[in-house]
């Protein structure tokens, strides 16, 4: 039974400069940031938000956003799970070890 077919879920929505994410209905249409009102970024359903004080993290953040990855564990349909964890400083993404 594919599970994003019977469940409507909220996903993670990012805006990379203000340093902050929302969880908001997936529905296609464009959300903007409560603070500077810019597009956010479609984050994907497993996104955890690193801290605000934590640059690098959030450069690192940027930058797989940026290359086109998705925060995502679940298959397109929900019926397999396969983690796939994204690296937490740009040191990790430079060098291809992507670790939670």
């Amino acid at each position: 039974m594919c599970t994003y077919a019977e469940v409507t879920y909220k996903v993670h929505y990012v805006c990379v400069p203000c340093r902050q994410s929302h969880k908001l209905p997936w529905d296609g249409a464009e959300h903007l940031c409560t603070r500077c009102r810019r597009p956010m970024v479609y984050a994907g359903h497993d996104f955890a938000a690193p801290r605000r004080r934590r640059t690098a993290e959030w450069a690192a953040v940027a930058a797989v956003l940026a290359a086109g990855l998705r925060y995502e564990g679940f298959e397109t349909c929900g019926c397999g799970r396969d983690p796939k964890p994204r690296p937490r400083t740009k040191a990790r993404l430079r060098r291809g070890l992507p670790t939670r």
